[in-house]
């Protein structure tokens, strides 16, 4: 299903499409959140940085500097472009017989009916290079039930605790590469892709029983489709 979110510049509530719940409406919304909880940057957006009550000096500079953000709207808007203006990594290898083996396996356990190959974007006048494009995320930016074995029983507007939002796969086979460690999942509890496949249960259940099932070969051509995205 869809999450619906607060847009507090479109002062209204919208479609939500980023972060583990599609509780963000927007690339700036998502890095507005960022700056504030993982850096304690304030914006005009957070004017206020994550005083719990103990900290009364938190809290004390808080209120003297809630008029001054430590990042301003011009700089906001320039980090919110860079991230627009940021490419995908190509998929390689995708005419090896091995990957488009694991392509069509993909396909038929039933993987593609969340992570959509293909998708249309639509008119996005702040940068218009990204309107009305064919686009290969590999999600449906739609909320799922994954079981309650992923489940953190944490509502978030319309996503209730055992659901997570599809997330897009295309750039997957990098990962280890810049990041020099591989960790799937919401909590990083995946080490590898098939660890990640093997924790799918809910909605997901049927195509993890169904790699489950796959002869070593088909697994092995499925992993390999995964790591040419």
């Amino acid at each position: 299903k869809m999450n619906r979110v607060f847009d507090p510049k479109a002062n209204k509530v919208v479609l939500g499409r980023f972060g583990w719940k599609s509780n963000q409406p927007s690339t700036r919304q998502q890095l507005v959140g960022a700056l504030a909880g993982d850096m304690g940057i304030t914006s005009t957006v957070k004017p206020r940085p994550n005083c719990p009550p103990a900290q009364k000096a938190c809290a004390a500079w808080s209120r003297h500097n809630e008029r001054h953000p430590e990042i301003s709207d011009a700089d906001l808007e320039a980090m919110t472009l860079y991230h627009y203006a940021l490419a995908i990594p190509a998929p390689r290898n995708t005419s090896a017989p091995k990957v488009m083996q694991g392509k069509k396996l993909f396909e038929v356990a039933g993987c593609a009916s969340c992570h959509l190959p293909d998708l249309q974007t639509g008119t996005f006048d702040p940068f218009p290079a990204l309107s009305n494009r064919t686009i290969h995320p590999y999600t449906d930016l739609l909320l799922h039930d994954m079981g309650e074995e992923l489940a953190d029983h944490r509502p978030d507007y319309l996503a209730d605790g055992r659901q997570w939002r599809t997330p897009p796969l295309w750039g997957i086979g990098l990962v280890t590469a810049v990041n020099g460690t591989l960790h799937l999942m919401h909590d990083g509890r995946a080490r590898t892709f098939l660890e990640a496949i093997l924790w799918h249960g809910g909605e997901g259940e049927y195509s993890r029983n169904a790699v489950r099932q796959m002869n070593a070969a088909d697994r092995e051509a499925l992993l390999l489709f995964l790591e040419a995205l």
